[in-house]
């Protein structure tokens, strides 16, 4: 998403961003459900993460789902970062997680197949190099200097501006997963009704859906650690 840039005023900006809003209403016929999962990568004899290259790494997953599976590399450099197909993208977070960014699809069955056909892809060619994935919501054994930073440039970045806020900026960057939701909606209301909804909505999902109670190998007084550590990342 881009965000109309000025050197107006405080005002100025606070109605390109209304404007930039509006712009996304959409009637109630044209509705879609767009939703995002990430996933750890691990090697499956020595149960280390992934690295970005080598014959067992993230680099060999994309490029055996685009071999096998027909999608469409993403470059950075010489680098693929990522692939697209119909609609949906696959794509690397800054430690190597895999998420799959859904295409917008018009129900939640849909985006259940949408995922099950993903996993069915990846098993394949993690089997074949060796991989494994797993969906928690925070790495449960690996240090923080074990996982790598994938070579995107704006991760260089954000790891850089990370270390200066907070105290969970890098360690969310790199060891945490989560599962989101793309919502369309019709009108400023409808989006504040929406959001007001989620945010309502968020302990509750976070209590059914804990799956963080791991850090370095041990129990870390959290049943959804990765939502303890989302609240400290922007504190000091």
């Amino acid at each position: 998403m881009s965000i109309p840039q000025s050197g107006g005023g405080l005002i100025e900006r606070h109605e390109q961003l209304a404007e930039y809003l509006a712009s996304g209403c959409k009637p109630k016929s044209d509705w879609r459900i767009g939703t995002e999962h990430e996933k750890f990568g691990y090697l499956e004899d020595t149960l280390g993460p992934l690295p970005y290259d080598g014959p067992r790494s993230i680099k060999a997953m994309l490029e055996g789902l685009q071999k096998r599976f027909g999608w469409d590399p993403v470059f950075e450099g010489d680098n693929i970062i990522g692939l697209t197909k119909g609609g949906a993208n696959v794509s690397l977070e800054p430690g190597g997680q895999l998420e799959l960014s859904g295409a917008p699809l018009e129900t939640i069955h849909q985006t259940c197949d949408e995922v099950n056909s993903h996993l069915r892809e990846v098993h394949e060619i993690a089997d074949e190099i060796g991989a494994r994935f797993i969906g928690l919501g925070a790495a449960p054994i690996w240090r923080h200097e074990d996982m790598p930073l994938m070579p995107k440039g704006r991760y260089k970045l954000m790891d850089s501006y990370m270390k200066t806020v907070g105290t969970h900026g890098t360690e969310m960057m790199r060891r945490t997963c989560t599962v989101q939701v793309n919502l369309d909606f019709s009108s400023e209301a409808d989006l504040v009704q929406k959001l007001r909804v989620a945010l309502a909505l968020q302990p509750v999902a976070t209590a059914l859906f804990a799956s963080s109670p791991f850090l370095e190998g041990k129990l870390n007084g959290h049943k959804s650690w990765r939502r303890y550590g989302k609240t400290m990342v922007m504190t000091r």
